[in-house]
């Protein structure tokens, strides 16, 4: 008996130790790659930004009229239209190594004030959405959300609460064209909300 549990203990031993070592070379591996990668961009001259998918805030949210506005929604409202003086780049996904090899190491100031902009700009479109709709706007609150889809946006409540909306307003049919957006965003959380539109939804 003795025997038998020292030499699966053994075994267990060997099997743990070879693991655990091809775990490391992996480990290392993706180390040198991220080294290497880093260093490549580090010496990308900068490159023109004109390719970039600059997005513009509509003019019918940044003039929206609420039936009865209160201070808080009109104080977002205004953030939006203060907002929308900057550009707006979603660069969700994107490593700064990512940014930098595509587009220089010069840019990578301006680029994270791009994305920075565009993480304020799904924030408060979340916001003023959640506000319309317990203020009873919600159309006004539909588009928002619609168009913080259009953005690519990863926040999850955004996609259910306009799924939410579709449902409640008689349109569900709209939540299959909700789901392929959300398969379409650029975010490790995509699955996740696919996922639960899909069962809750489908």
């Amino acid at each position: 008996m003795n025997f038998v549990i020292i030499t699966s203990f053994l075994v267990f031993s060997i099997v743990f130790f070879f693991a655990r070592k091809r775990a490391s070379r992996i480990e290392e591996a993706r180390d040198r790659e991220f080294w290497e990668r880093e260093k490549r961009a580090n010496f990308v001259r900068r490159k023109p930004l004109d390719g970039l998918n600059y997005i513009t805030i509509p003019e019918e949210l940044l003039n929206m009229k609420p039936a009865s506005p209160t201070e808080t929604l009109s104080a977002c409202i205004q953030e939006l239209n203060d907002l929308s003086k900057y550009q707006i780049v979603n660069l969700t996904g994107y490593t700064n190594t990512d940014l930098k090899l595509e587009y220089g190491t010069a840019n990578i100031t301006i680029l994270s004030d791009f994305d920075l902009h565009y993480t304020n700009l799904v924030t408060l479109l979340q916001k003023l959405a959640e506000l319309l709709h317990e203020n009873g706007e919600d159309a006004l609150a539909a588009a928002t959300l619609e168009f913080a889809v259009s953005t690519g946006t990863d926040v999850s409540k955004s996609y259910y609460l306009l799924a939410d909306l579709y449902s409640k307003n008689g349109t569900p049919e709209k939540i299959s064209a909700l789901i392929d957006a959300a398969q379409g965003i650029n975010s490790m959380i995509k699955d996740t909300i696919v996922q639960r539109l899909t069962e809750v939804y489908q």
